[in-house]
């Protein structure tokens, strides 16, 4: 079955690349406030669910069905990362300037925070369906073949990781290499913010913002019912 990675985040593409797996990229842009009362573990799993929505819609609208095909099926591959200070609530975002990564730091100096991925596999499948529109001269429906959900499966894994302690001078020379500014809780684990991570306990490859071998047991158990 083809992969789609309905994503636009390099570090999943390069992680999927490391696997040797073929597969083709789709952004989809969806809402992303988060409701009231909703905890971070939900959040992602409710982000992960609405994105697979978004990219199956959006193959339907701009991609050429091609009817004669409708025993097709693909798999689309969602996912969200998140990251939670040691209360167990506040999230984890790209800082603002230097004194909001400053805040985040503090608080996640020496201590632990939770990162948390949410993945899902959907595997949709060309099918015909009847058209809304009727065909004017015989009013007759138009039958067309669209992309439907026939399975899917969602996981979600935490890793926990600690910071050794950070002093002021440590925090401003790394926000000087610039790496803070684009990534959310302000530090890359797979660059130079390596260098403030005592240990963690979970997947490494989560934390870089998707569990590497989970989500490939995940893309097979998808193939081998497909195979059934």
């Amino acid at each position: 079955m083809e992969l789609i990675l309905a994503s636009g985040s390099p570090r999943r593409r390069e992680l999927l690349k490391r696997a040797q797996l073929d597969f083709t990229t789709l952004s989809v842009d969806i809402d992303e406030t988060p409701y009231d009362n909703e905890t971070p573990k939900d959040y992602i799993e409710r982000m992960v669910a609405t994105k697979a929505e978004a990219a199956i819609q959006k193959l339907n609208d701009t991609t050429v069905i091609d009817s004669s095909k409708d025993s097709e099926s693909l798999i689309i591959l969602t996912s969200d990362t998140i990251g939670v200070l040691p209360d167990g609530q506040t999230v984890l975002v790209k800082p603002i300037d230097r004194e909001h990564a400053y805040e985040m730091w503090q608080q996640m100096s020496d201590n632990v925070h939770e990162v948390w991925t949410a993945v899902q596999a959907t595997q949709v499948q060309l099918m015909p369906n009847e058209a809304k529109l009727v065909n004017q001269q015989t009013s007759q429906p138009n039958l067309e073949a669209t992309l439907q959900k026939v399975n899917q499966k969602q996981i979600t894994e935490r890793t926990d990781v600690r910071f050794i302690p950070l002093t002021r001078e440590m925090m401003s020379e790394y926000w000087e290499t610039g790496e803070p500014a684009d990534k959310a809780g302000g530090y890359g684990i797979q660059g130079l913010g390596a260098a403030w991570v005592s240990r963690i306990n979970g997947s490494y490859t989560n934390v870089v913002g998707l569990p590497l071998s989970q989500t490939l047991a995940l893309i097979r158990e998808m193939q081998d019912k497909d195979s059934q």
